[in-house]
């Protein structure tokens, strides 16, 4: 991984967050409704703005495809070897929720893996951060350190819980039925609702197990925080088991997935 564009890349989320944070703390949203009807406010814009013109300085040539940007034809991403995956402001509803549970995601992906990812939370002022071959950190008011996936073994023997992490707002009746065969499998199991990508990251510091994500994702929504894990010794798994990968169909949904901490364990009897 490329270290100065890294520090170059935290640099341009932290100032996006400056921004989010700024508007949230003064609770003027500017509340719009897109083509979908899900929720957008003058912090994604802002966001957007300031990421779109930081990455477009670092590197001119590389494409830039954001949640808030006109739509790219497929035809055209086609043809993209590498380019920056941005989620400016993940999260909108825990924003206008204000219970703080929201984050800036950037990702930059290569040959259609995310190589690169940076996650920021401006609420709580912690940022997490890694690539291939570098490591995965965590920022905040402590310092900075480097972090890694808890193994499945270290959980059930250590006589802790297993923590699976699910959204605040899309529940699953099958990832209910997960946490029940962990239980049976593997021992004492809790679940942690949290909004936005902070759930996979938690899962890269350590302090979870399991995310299965049963329902509708956009590329996004995962891609900075995939890098982050994956760095961290974790894997995004669709339900083929296969790496969840970037930029291969003509739209940018998710299939369904698993992110998972500990790669060596057996999940297939778990998950299927």
């Amino acid at each position: 991984m490329d270290w100065k564009l890294m520090n170059s890349v935290l640099e341009i989320v932290a100032a996006a967050g400056a921004s989010i944070l700024e508007i949230y703390q003064s609770k003027n949203y500017d509340l719009y409704k897109k083509g979908d009807g899900s929720p957008l406010t003058c912090a994604d814009l802002s966001a957007h703005q300031i990421i779109s013109d930081g990455l477009q300085k670092l590197e001119s040539t590389t494409p830039i495809l954001s949640e808030e940007s006109k739509e790219i034809s497929s035809k055209n991403r086609a043809f993209w070897e590498r380019y920056w995956l941005v989620d400016p402001l993940d999260g909108t509803s825990e924003f206008l929720d204000g219970n703080g549970e929201f984050s800036v995601n950037v990702a930059l992906i290569q040959s259609n893996r995310p190589i690169m990812g940076v996650v920021h939370l401006p609420v709580q002022g912690i940022t997490y951060f890694g690539g291939s071959h570098a490591g995965a950190y965590k920022r905040d008011s402590l310092g900075q350190r480097e972090i890694n996936c808890r193994s499945v073994a270290s959980v059930s023997g250590g006589g802790h819980a297993m923590v699976v992490m699910m959204s605040r707002r899309h529940g699953d009746t099958k990832a209910n039925e997960l946490v029940e065969k962990i239980k049976r499998f593997i021992g004492p199991c809790e679940v942690k609702n949290v909004g936005s990508s902070i759930k996979i990251c938690m899962i890269a510091e350590g302090k979870a197990d399991l995310y299965p994500r049963l329902s509708t994702t956009c590329e996004w929504d995962t891609a900075a925080a995939q890098a982050v894990l994956e760095a961290a010794g974790g894997a995004i798994l669709d339900q083929k088991m296969q790496l969840l990968c970037y930029n291969t169909k003509t739209d940018l949904k998710n299939p369904f997935f698993y992110a998972i901490g500990d790669t060596t364990y057996d999940w297939r009897r778990i998950l299927f």
